[in-house]
């Protein structure tokens, strides 16, 4: 056992070290990690005026309901932003050690989202410190003229940082092409079971950031109607986190029955996300929702497409068991130079026909 941890302990550290000594995964690495300072500073900064404008005590009137969940969007709007970030430079540190090309697309896509969630923020935020201000709750009336020039900074950040690592991403593709091939082999069919499984693991990993970020603003600007309701959506974070690593789980080691489970289990999901998006624009329900409508509305379509694509790539994977993908997946990687590739490649081709027919 501990020669096992020890060698994962070494793996760990050399795949890491391997990011900063090769040009394309460093620079992809220093871009997402600068884009992720500055932006973190930015609404590091706009949190910290706005709760040095508020008063101590407001007299909210007959507004207290209204006015409580408006100071609550602004923090979690700020404070989920900055963990998307976080969480960001986790992905593509992880994306970048395992050499993960889909993981590494699926970081620039993840990178358009975060580009809409902080366009979207520019206009909730106005709206709720305009509310805010309409019930006497500043001491600082000029507290979006502060920070309207940080707000609006970002998203343009985020643009120019995805045109940036889409660049970085394709000569990645081209690079990493050749360390898959190391690893898989030239056969084209399993090349291609390995395709399927790096999409679905990258798709867990976004399910999971998309699914918490819906939740942390139901919990903390919505809230539950009863205390049940309250309970059991704050319970679907350590669930949803279990289900996820069971399911990676259950691929590696291709147990079927497993991912049967897991499947019914993303059928669930689905429905309650389908449920929430619904219960949004209900006319009796929208009021509720009234303060991050847009954000709420913008993760539960994403999260959606997200569980469909997960489920589609279940099954697909499901499909691959028995086929040998696992021998290599849970084999220690091996380092072969380009002659001993060149063989493999021979190895697996298929014979030649003759040049010439000829008559018996």
């Amino acid at each position: 056992m501990a020669p096992a941890r020890s060698s994962r302990a070494s793996s760990l550290v050399k795949s890491t070290g391997e990011i900063f000594t090769r040009k394309w995964p460093r620079l992809f690495f220093i871009v997402a990690a600068i884009q992720a300072i500055i932006c973190i500073a930015f609404e590091s900064y706009t949190f910290a005026r706005f709760q040095s404008g508020l008063m101590t005590n407001p007299n909210w009137g007959g507004n207290k309901d209204d006015g409580e969940s408006q100071l609550k969007t602004i923090p979690t709007f700020l404070g989920l932003l900055m963990l998307g970030f976080i969480y960001d430079i986790v992905l593509v540190w992880d994306a970048l050690r395992m050499k993960n090309t889909i993981q590494v697309i699926g970081l620039c896509v993840a990178n358009l989202a975060f580009l809409v969630y902080g366009a979207l923020q520019i206009d909730q935020i106005h709206q709720a410190i305009n509310r805010l201000r309409s019930y006497n709750a500043f001491d600082d009336l000029d507290v979006w003229d502060e920070v309207q020039g940080e707000l609006i900074a970002i998203p343009c950040i985020i643009a120019l940082v995805t045109v940036i690592i889409s660049f970085i991403a394709w000569k990645l593709y081209q690079e990493f092409a050749w360390d898959i091939l190391k690893h898989i082999g030239a056969d084209y069919r399993m090349k291609k079971r390995f395709l399927h499984y790096q999409v679905y693991i990258a798709l867990l990993k976004f399910d999971f950031f998309f699914f918490v970020g819906f939740t942390i603003q139901f919990l903390v600007v919505v809230g539950g109607k009863t205390n049940t309701e309250f309970g059991l959506t704050a319970a679907a974070i350590p669930v949803t986190i279990a289900i996820l690593l069971c399911a990676a789980w259950f691929t590696r080691r291709e147990w079927k029955f497993g991912m049967i489970i897991v499947m019914i289990l993303y059928l669930g999901g689905l429905t309650y996300f389908i449920y929430k998006l619904a219960r949004i624009y209900d006319p009796f329900e929208k009021q509720f929702y009234m303060p991050v409508r847009k954000s709420l509305t913008a993760f539960a379509v994403l999260t959606i497409i997200l569980i469909i694509l997960t489920i589609i790539n279940a099954l697909v994977c499901m499909f691959n068991f028995g086929k040998g993908l696992k021998q290599h997946l849970n084999s220690p990687r091996t380092e072969i130079d380009k002659d001993q590739a060149s063989y493999s490649m021979h190895d697996v081709k298929q014979p030649q026909l003759p040049s010439r027919m000829t008559i018996d």
